[in-house]
């Protein structure tokens, strides 16, 4: 294993589960309790959030070379409008692609014929297991589906170019928003510089 920098160290053994148990389920995670003995010999209790279904994805919409397009939606954590991607929980034997679709045309009124799976992002892997998905999307073309958007939410284009401004603003605070521009950005320079 690399650390990044091209020094190679020795992968880390992973704890051993001595026990497990649910706590507080609730309709969108499970808690769980897990009974931890390291490779030294110290015991630990850990807790987990495991979520119920595939993950989900987030996906970034090229309207053109240089254009994201973004929404405006409302988000009750912070109880204000934030500006971000396209985004939601992956269905039932749908695959990575088929739910970056789905979101983008409930979401944003869009499909794309071309789909580039870039990464995935954990949200807090200390105590979660939640995975997102980030889709390059492009080649974009109108389709609206039905969503479960209680509003229709309003298209923010965005220069991608300009992500420093863009999270600059009160309204653009979302972390796998900003990750994802970020590693979109930086494939799509370096595939322009091939």
């Amino acid at each position: 294993m690399t650390d990044g920098k091209g020094a190679d160290r020795p992968a880390k053994q992973l704890p051993t589960i001595l026990d497990s148990r649910w706590r507080d389920p609730s309709d969108m995670f499970k808690i769980q309790e897990l009974d931890l003995e390291f490779s030294n010999g110290e015991r630990r209790t850990y807790q987990r959030m495991k979520t119920h279904g595939l993950g989900a994805v987030i996906i970034v919409p090229m309207k053109d070379d240089q254009t994201v397009l973004l929404a405006r939606e409302y988000a009750a954590g912070l109880h204000h409008y934030e500006i971000g991607l396209p985004k939601g929980r992956r269905e039932k034997d749908e695959t990575v692609m088929q739910a970056a679709q789905r979101e983008m045309k409930e979401e944003i009124g869009y499909g794309a014929n071309e789909l580039i799976d870039l990464a995935s992002l954990s949200l807090a892997p200390g105590y979660m297991t939640h995975i997102t998905h980030i889709v390059l999307a492009r080649d974009l073309y109108p389709e609206k589906l039905e969503g479960d958007e209680p509003e229709e939410l309003e298209i923010v284009p965005w220069p991608i170019s300009d992500l420093l401004s863009l999270t600059a603003r009160e309204d653009c605070t979302e972390g796998r928003t900003i990750a994802a521009l970020y590693i979109a950005r930086d494939y799509l320079q370096a595939e322009q510089s091939k």
